[in-house]
C-alpha cells in the first residue's frame, strides 16, 4: 500500500466505445488515447485499485458496485455490431466498496450497494487505455440523482482519505456533452465553456474554486456545453477529493468531433 497521497483526475472519456473503433474513427481519438495512457506513468506508484464515478449511473444515493468479477454493459447504441462483444474483465473491488461504505456513514451521507452492475462504457472505455491489461482492480460508484454539485463535491471529501490508502479516484465525463451540438455548431460554445473552466480549475484560492463550481450553470455558455449535467458531475467528485490542490490540464483539444474544445484535468502533484 502506498503510503503518499495519489492525485485525482476528471477525464473526458470521449464518444462511445472509440478503442475499438480505431479503424472507423482514422485518428480522432489519438490526443485523448495518448492522454489516458500516460495517466498511470503520472501517479508515482501503482495503485491499490481504480475508484471511478461515472456519469452513466445514476441512482437515488451514491451506490458502490460490489461483483466481484463485473459484466459488461453496453449502454450505447448504433455502433458497430462487434462493439457489443467487448469485454474488459478487470476484478471487482468489494473489499474497497465497504471501506467507501465505512467513510460515507462517517460524513454522514446516505449510501447503497449494487452487486449486479457491471461496468458501463464510461468505465471500461478509459480503463481499456489506461490499464490495457485489465490487471487493475476497479469499484465503480454512481451519481446521485438531482445532480447537486454541492453533493458531490461533499463526496469527493469523504472519500479523500482514499488516496492515502492506495486507491486512485477518477471522474469520467466530458467536459462538454451536448449530444445536439457537436461538430461545427458547438465550437464556440465549447471553446467559451472550456476556457471558465479552465480558469476555474486553476484557481489557487480552494474555496472560491469550489464556490464557482458549485455556481457552473452561471458560466459561459453553461447550458450549451451542458444542457444536463451528469457529464460534469464526476469533477466535482474529483476536486472535493483533492480540495486544496493545484490543476493541471493533463488533456486539451480544440477540433474534438469536428470543432469541440474539450479537457482533462489532474489534481495534485504528480
Amino acid at each position: 500500500m502506498t503510503t503518499s497521497r495519489l492525485p485525482t483526475f476528471f477525464i473526458s472519456h470521449g464518444g462511445g466505445p472509440w478503442p475499438w473503433m480505431r479503424s472507423e474513427t482514422g485518428g480522432r481519438y489519438d490526443k485523448l488515447a495518448q492522454a489516458l495512457s500516460d495517466m498511470p506513468r503520472q501517479l508515482g506508484a501503482t495503485p491499490q485499485a481504480v475508484l471511478m464515478v461515472s456519469a452513466h449511473w445514476e441512482e437515488p444515493v451514491f451506490t458502490a458496485m460490489t461483483h466481484p468479477q463485473p459484466p459488461m454493459l453496453y449502454d450505447y447504441g448504433g455502433f458497430p455490431e462487434h462493439t457489443y462483444r467487448i469485454t474488459y474483465p478487470a476484478r471487482g473491488a468489494p473489499q474497497v466498496a465497504q471501506r467507501v461504505g465505512a467513510l460515507l456513514d462517517a460524513a454522514g451521507i446516505d449510501h447503497g450497494v449494487d452487486g449486479d452492475r457491471g461496468f458501463d462504457h464510461g468505465l471500461f472505455v478509459p480503463m481499456a487505455v489506461m490499464y490495457p491489461d485489465a490487471d487493475m482492480p476497479v469499484l465503480q460508484l454512481s451519481l446521485k440523482r438531482g445532480l447537486d454539485p454541492h453533493d458531490h463535491l461533499a463526496l469527493g471529501r469523504a472519500l479523500a482519505p482514499l488516496r492515502s490508502e492506495g486507491v486512485l479516484i477518477v471522474g469520467s465525463g466530458l467536459s462538454y456533452h451536448n449530444l445536439r451540438n457537436f461538430g461545427p455548431g458547438g465550437r464556440a460554445p465549447s471553446a467559451a465553456f472550456d476556457a471558465w473552466l479552465h480558469q476555474v480549475l486553476s484557481d489557487g484560492d480552494p474555496p472560491r474554486r469550489v464556490r464557482a463550481l458549485e455556481a457552473w450553470a452561471q458560466a459561459p455558455s453553461a447550458r450549451q456545453a451542458h444542457p444536463r449535467e451528469e457529464h460534469l458531475l464526476p469533477l466535482m467528485v474529483a476536486v472535493g477529493a483533492a480540495e486544496q490542490e493545484p490543476a493541471t490540464r493533463v488533456y486539451h483539444e480544440e477540433d474534438f468531433a469536428g470543432g469541440i474544445t474539450v479537457s482533462s484535468y489532474r489534481f495534485g502533484r504528480a
